[in-house]
């Protein structure tokens, strides 16, 4: 008997042994008591009845900081939960599992003429990891993804599956968007699409100090703008490329439907290893981005929403890593930040790679809303080093623009390194208080964790 009970206790180990998971910054290894890649909903449910500790989920795990993990948690990998549940080209509506990527919802509706209404600007990532940190892109009068959602499914902290949607349940609806996996699991959601619609590129630069006028009178009353964006250029910080893409008739220059998947991206990485070496961003401002984005090219809608994030690699290597950071301000304040933004990367010396200048509309009422109106984001990509003193240097600057953001009435995005002190997250966010009462209520275990809310959740 006393051989049969080791026996049973050594394969109950070895069904439990930890791992250790990452995400695509490779500077946060953590260990997890074990990994669970589920197919089915009865294996999420079972798993978040059964499990007696913590759980943490986790897509293609973009995020930059933790947010998909936590120490000895049972770790939930989504990524074969990747199914098309329900579609209609009438109603132009798609329901799928929260583990498919946009990628592969842009090769099911490509064929009837359809095209997601809102989505960030790389198709790698997971439905459910965009809708769990409320992710956005460069579509023009549109915003933070919750604008694109028409309801979700939630297996809660005591197995129980919940459809919200801004009508229904709305309140766990608000909170399990943009809520980085604290209130449940996402296991579907139903998006609205649009038309695919042919689209012609235009480009030009101009002063910092004329883009906001540029955007107000040509870009957001435009009624074939579909995608925007800015490149501010960090050798003086004082001139924009604007980068749109309309809707035209013209003839296709660009025969493919989508992106292929072995596409090379030679020439942006190029470019952004140019942008982040000592005189390359004026470089970039003059030779190299003129003939990145020469002419005026016709493509799909689709051609340009399947963008891969290979565009932005190597992301990692031995001894650094490249970086996202974002920060929102009001538009009236965008000119006054990027001074102040300014002023901090300079000090610090920070290795910017590239800075992209989004806008979005205002959030109609996530808890942890991170655009509270109309707003400009600027996507900050930059080099550093993973060494303990390399990462408390990044800390101290971070901390100084999450100030200046708060400052401007502003706010940062949380999928990133986690930086901030729990009073500037607060700070930044509001209705987080609601969001912890929520979690408590629904979760009262504090079952679903991660780096981001061991830090913040009390």
């Amino acid at each position: 008997m006393r051989i049969i009970a080791i026996l049973i206790l050594l394969l109950c180990q070895a069904a439990y042994a930890a791992e250790t998971v990452n995400d695509v910054s490779g500077m946060n290894p953590i260990e997890v008591a074990r990994v669970l890649a589920p197919t089915e909903l009865s294996q999420i449910v079972a798993a978040v009845r059964e499990h007696p500790g913590p759980i943490a989920i986790g897509g293609a795990r973009f995020s930059m900081g933790g947010q998909t993990a936590t120490e000895q948690a049972l770790q939930l990998d989504m990524r074969d939960f990747d199914e098309v549940l329900e579609f209609s080209a009438e109603r132009r509506e798609i329901r799928v599992q929260a583990g498919i990527t946009w990628r592969e919802v842009l090769e099911y509706i490509d064929p009837y003429g359809l095209s997601p209404q809102i989505m960030q600007s790389y198709a790698n990532f997971t439905v459910g990891g965009a809708l769990s940190v409320n992710a956005h892109g460069r579509y023009v009068g549109q915003g933070p993804l919750v604008l694109g959602v028409r309801a979700l499914r939630l297996v809660l902290a005591d197995g129980s599956l919940v459809e919200a949607s801004p009508t229904h349940n709305s309140e766990l609806f608000y909170g399990a968007i943009g809520g980085y996996g604290g209130l449940g699991v996402i296991v579907d959601a139903t998006l609205p699409l649009v038309d695919n619609s042919k689209l012609v590129r235009q480009s030009q630069l101009m002063p910092l100090n004329e883009y906001p006028a540029f955007f107000a009178n040509q870009v957001r009353g435009n009624p074939d703008m579909v995608m925007h964006n800015g490149i501010l250029y960090t050798d003086d910080y004082d001139s924009v490329r604007a980068v749109s893409y309309l809707r035209s008739d013209a003839p296709l220059t660009i025969e493919e439907r989508l992106v292929p998947s072995e596409r090379s991206y030679g020439a942006m990485r190029t470019a952004l290893a140019l942008a982040s070496s000592l005189g390359g961003s004026k470089v970039r401002e003059a030779l190299v981005d003129p003939l990145l984005l020469k002419g005026a090219p016709v493509q799909w809608r689709n051609h340009q929403a399947s963008l891969d994030v290979g565009e932005l690699q190597p992301i990692s290597g031995p001894g650094y890593s490249y970086v996202l950071q974002e920060y929102f301000v009001p538009e009236a304040q965008l000119e006054s930040f990027v001074a102040g933004m300014h002023r901090v990367l300079e000090r610090h010396r920070v290795n910017i790679a590239n800075i992209s200048i989004r806008h979005a509309k205002g959030d109609p009422g996530t808890l942890l809303a991170w655009a509270r109106g109309d707003t400009f984001a600027l996507v900050l990509y930059y080099r550093q080093g993973v060494s303990p003193s390399e990462r408390a240097a990044v800390a101290r600057w971070t901390g100084e623009l999450i100030d200046l953001a708060i400052a401007h009435q502003g706010s940062y995005y949380l999928p990133y390194q986690i930086h901030a002190s729990r009073e500037q997250f607060l700070a930044a966010y509001p209705r987080a208080e609601e969001f912890f009462a929520l979690k408590k209520r629904i979760d009262p275990s504090n079952k679903f964790r991660n780096k981001l809310w061991d830090a913040y959740y009390r």
